[in-house]
């Protein structure tokens, strides 16, 4: 039965979807309120507030929503863009819109007045019981970036909310583009049309994105019939309150520094740390509410159940890895095309058309570490948008897309989905904890039933762990919901929306001062089951006295429902305006396989991971921009050079001519930092030239010395210096004199002496840079000062542990963020990253002793750099007529470098040059570039890159052609 018969029947309220009735009624029930503006109540189905629900569907349809929005804008409008929510109701739902758009930072409104936070703005909510909103960004730019600002509500009725926020907004911070996300489309006839009158009066383009679109048909006099009908059927709720006493405490162990919430805003990165956090806080709060399968929780003080026998550690949590892909675009309509009118309220028969590239509703969410939807195979970066995701220019017409609602959405009080992630059919059921433990186990061998509850405005972090919990406890009916300020009536009828309510007082001290407040279908029914078990999620702020009361929220709980546990989420709480808030932890660093091809233990990446991040483009459209001054190399990425089978021959044939000198390199620098720098180094490479050299110097010390040698990689960028949270995270784990920077070779000292410059700030690390190779003659610590072939100079990522060169990028790197990377998994099949370190390595006992000899002449030997290197590009910049040093790139890695990842103007190799330079020709034969044999060049090989380059200045087979 529709959860909105009692209502119709009684009122008249007709519920119309517009594309099939069913659909909107599986998303939607009714009920009536208590409120003078407004007789009914659209109960959503799939929101976690009114309605218990599996966490799973809650998740999914905000997700979901925030792909279409995704698709819609297009990879790099998306990442530009700001996601509000609106309290109380859409909270979770907003966060879950900025999960799907993966990299959105989010903000949501609220009630809740913060002493010491200044206020961004504000708006009012004409229909709501509680009207005025408060908007508390920690950073005060965030709204006024200028990129597309995504506004998340329950559903889409007047529209005035909507209208009054970026009215209010766009006085302050006007911008090109806004876009409206709700669950639900239900406007008026009249309201029909407003949107597209609004958008095209400031000047903006509007678009609306809904899983469904309907109407809700209001007889004459609904108004008075309903307040009859309130007062006809409320009745004052029952005196049975149990003992708060009861109660059981359990410390989640949140992570320090991230917010319970959007309140103050909820980034990219804090994102990362929660779930990284989420499966051990599901842990303990499995244990506390008697789930069998969870670990014992120290923290907890109650004893938890025994494990299952092997349980392993829990996964993570159901939720969308952040960045998954989109799905590709299709199916949306050629830019500029004519839209429906009114809110995507189509003609008679008409259809409504879907987001592009919107995922099928009620697609499941993808689970952490499996392949991101439409991927083509694993570290897939997402697809390029359509055009019709293309922004259209200021004052464009609106454009509304709605989609069917999730399946299966049950009505209240209907039997919950398989939860996500639920056992195969014939699996065990987990094993039920002791039989003291209330509500582990439940009568008549039913599945046991468990509400975790959230407070009010907190919606995301409970549901967040609820999705675990019911990944976890698969044998477990484990639903969400929240409770609420909206005073509805309660009916125990099937064909009603709102079973059974409790009422007790507001316990967050809130600003308009006490107020009952209350908890829906959380009580048994006539004819049904209620709860066994509830966890009651609060942040610290609402942990007062009030919650623990007779007749608070607890003690209401603990009369109906066998076991209770609470859990407090510090309140987020950002430093009073002018005084600077401590620096969030900063994550671990990435480690293989999950990041890179290497063993975990060989190097740790200081990165961000931008895998599913879009980010090459073609060769020579970087160059132009690079050299016009409209961007910065580090901004993008060349597309991955694939190696013909002669140049892979090649690559071989080098490696096992050149390893015994590449090791008693490594050798002579690992000993060299080991006498001069510190007997217990902490090797920090200049990622990606310097990683594999620093793998290699930390397989020297653990095979000559059995020292197991810390070693990282951080990212340096020429121009912008090197990643400062990096070296915060190394100051707070090692001793800043034992970090040695390790990178392959030196051309004209140009990251040698950028590194000096930027540890100006960190007077406590040492700036000099150990290397492989110093043909350039700028640093003391070297294994030698030739200029030959270094093998890992011959590939990209594929030699490097499949990670890409480093990206420094503003809409992607925010101050308190590490630079970043791609880990190129697709190429797996054509890395050679550990057949070069393996090579190496095993001729490390054949060089040893000349290792130990020529370390005895070298620390007894002037080693002061005479820059030699710099003079020598100086003058060829000069005779070249270049003048640009950075466009002069000596030494066989650097030539080897400009032919793979930038537009080569020429070659110029030193006469009689070997072996060495059979790559670099090989590869200047098939970019077109010559090669020109010159005397007295101090090194093996210089590349010049084009000067003064355009486009035209290829062929159309990307061939060099004659510098202007």
């Amino acid at each position: 039965m529709w959860t909105g018969t009692w209502v119709a029947e009684r009122l008249g309220v007709e519920l119309a979807g517009q594309k099939a009735d069913d659909e909107l009624r599986g998303l939607l029930g009714l009920a009536l309120r208590r409120n003078p503006r407004r007789a009914h109540l659209l109960v959503s189905n799939v929101l976690g507030k009114h309605v218990p629900q599996s966490p799973a569907v809650v998740r999914r349809s905000g997700y979901e929503l925030g792909c279409r929005v995704r698709a819609l804008l297009g990879e790099a409008e998306a990442r530009r863009a700001v996601v509000l929510g609106y309290a109380e109701t859409a909270t979770g739902l907003g966060h879950c819109v900025a999960d799907g758009l993966a990299h959105a930072p989010y903000l949501h409104s609220t009630r809740r007045p913060v002493p010491g936070v200044r206020p961004a703005g504000g708006f009012e909510e004409s229909h709501s019981h509680h009207t005025s909103h408060l908007l508390l960004p920690e950073d005060p730019e965030l709204l006024a970036r200028p990129g597309p600002l995504v506004l998340v509500d329950d559903e889409f009725s007047t529209g005035n909310t909507v209208l009054n926020t970026v009215r209010t907004l766009h006085e302050r911070y006007a911008r090109e583009r806004y876009v409206i996300v709700a669950l639900v489309d239900m406007r008026s006839e009249q309201d029909r049309g407003r949107l597209a009158e609004f958008a095209a009066e400031i000047g903006a383009r509007v678009d609306l994105v809904t899983l469904a679109a309907g109407t809700v048909r209001l007889p004459d006099g609904v108004l008075e019939k309903g307040q009859a009908l309130v007062a006809a059927h409320e009745t004052p709720p029952p005196d049975r309150t149990g003992d708060p006493r009861a109660v059981r405490r359990v410390d989640l162990g949140w992570p320090a520094g991230v917010p319970d919430g959007g309140r103050h805003g909820f980034t990219p990165a804090h994102r990362a740390r929660l779930e990284a956090a989420l499966p051990a806080m599901a842990a303990r709060l499995a244990a506390a509410l008697g789930v069998a399968d969870a670990p014992a929780d120290p923290h907890a003080d109650t004893p938890p159940a025994a494990p299952a026998p092997g349980a392993s550690a829990p996964e993570a949590s159901g939720a969308p890895a952040p960045g998954a892909p989109v799905p590709e675009a299709s199916g949306a309509p050629a830019a500029g095309a004519s839209v429906p009118e009114a809110s995507g309220a189509p003609a008679a028969g008409a259809s409504v058309p879907e987001a592009a590239g919107a995922p099928a509703p009620g697609a499941p969410v993808p689970a952490p570490g499996a392949p991101a939807r439409g991927a083509s195979a694993p570290g897939a970066s997402a697809p390029e948008a359509s055009d019709a995701a293309a922004p259209e220019a200021p004052g464009a017409p609106v454009s509304e897309a709605s989609g069917a609602s999730t399946p299966g959405a049950p009505a209240a009080g209907a039997p919950a989905p398989a939860a996500s992630g639920a056992p195969a059919p014939g699996a065990p059921a987990p094993i039920a904890s002791a039989p003291e433990a209330p509500g582990a186990s439940a009568p008549g061998g039913r599945r046991a039933r468990v509400l975790v509850l959230g407070c009010e405005e907190l919606m995301y972090a409970p549901l967040a762990l609820a999705a675990v919990l019911e990944e976890r406890a698969p044998g477990v009916d484990v639903r969400f919901s929240t409770t609420t300020r909206s005073p509805v009536l309660a009916v125990d009828d099937p064909g009603y929306a709102i079973r059974t309510r409790l009422v007790f007082p507001a316990h967050d001290d809130p600003a308009d001062g006490p107020g009952d407040r209350y908890a829906y279908n959380v009580c048994d029914v006539a004819g049904g089951v209620g709860f066994d078990a509830v966890a009651v999620v609060v942040d610290s702020a609402a942990d007062t006295p009030a919650l623990h009361a007779p007749d608070g929220l607890l003690a209401q709980l603990a009369a109906h429902v066998p076991r209770v546990v609470l859990a407090t989420v510090p309140s987020y709480v950002p430093a009073p305006e002018g005084v600077p808030m401590p620096p969030a932890p900063l994550p671990e660093p990435l480690r293989g396989p999950a990041f890179s091809s290497y063993a975990p233990d060989e190097v740790g990446w200081l990165l961000q991971d931008f895998s599913d991040v879009e980010l090459e483009a073609p060769t020579e459209e970087r160059e132009e921009a690079v050299q016009s001054g409209g961007a910065h190399y580090a901004e993008s990425l060349p597309v991955e050079y694939q190696p013909s089978d002669d140049y892979q021959k090649l690559f071989r044939s080098a490696l096992d001519t050149s390893a015994a000198r590449i090791a008693r390199a490594v050798g002579t620098v690992t000993e060299t930092v080991l006498a001069e720098r510190s007997p217990r180094p902490v090797l920090v490479s200049l990622a990606r030239a310097g990683t594999p050299v620093g793998v290699l110097m930390r397989r020297w010390a653990l095979h000559r010395h059995g020292l197991d040698v810390p070693h990282y990689a951080v990212s340096i960028v020429r121009g912008r210096g090197i990643d400062t949270n990096a070296l915060r995270w190394l100051r707070a784990h090692h001793d800043p004199a034992d970090v040695v920077f390790v990178d392959g070779w030196t051309g004209k000292g140009a990251i040698t002496r950028e590194l000096a410059d930027a540890l100006r700030d960190f007077p406590d690390f040492h700036p000099e840079i150990a290397v492989l190779a110093d043909p350039g003659s700028c640093v003391r610590t070297y294994g030698t000062r030739e200029d030959f072939l270094i093998p890992s100079a011959c590939l990209n990522s594929t030699v490097s542990g499949l990670i890409s060169r480093t990206v420094l990028r503003a809409d992607l790197v925010g101050p308190g963020d590490y630079h970043g990377a791609k880990f190129y998994r697709e190429l797996a099949g054509a890395d050679v990253s550990g057949d070069f370190l393996d090579t190496v390595s095993d001729r490390f006992d054949e060089v040893a002793p000349a290792v130990d000899a020529g370390v005895k002449e070298l620390l007894a030997a002037d080693r002061a750099p005479t820059w030699e290197g710099w003079a020598a590009v100086e003058r060829i910049s000069e005779e070249y007529g270049i003048h640009d040093v950075n466009l002069v790139k000596p030494g066989v890695g650097e030539t080897t470098r400009v032919l793979l990842r930038r537009v080569p103007w020429k070659v110029l190799a030193r006469r009689g040059a070997g072996p060495d330079l059979d790559h670099v020709r090989l590869l200047a034969e098939q970019r077109g570039v010559p090669v020109e044999e010159v005397d007295g060049l101090p090194y093996t090989c210089v590349g010049l890159i084009h000067p003064k380059y355009t486009r035209g200045a290829t062929g159309a087979d990307g061939r060099a052609v004659t510098a202007p």
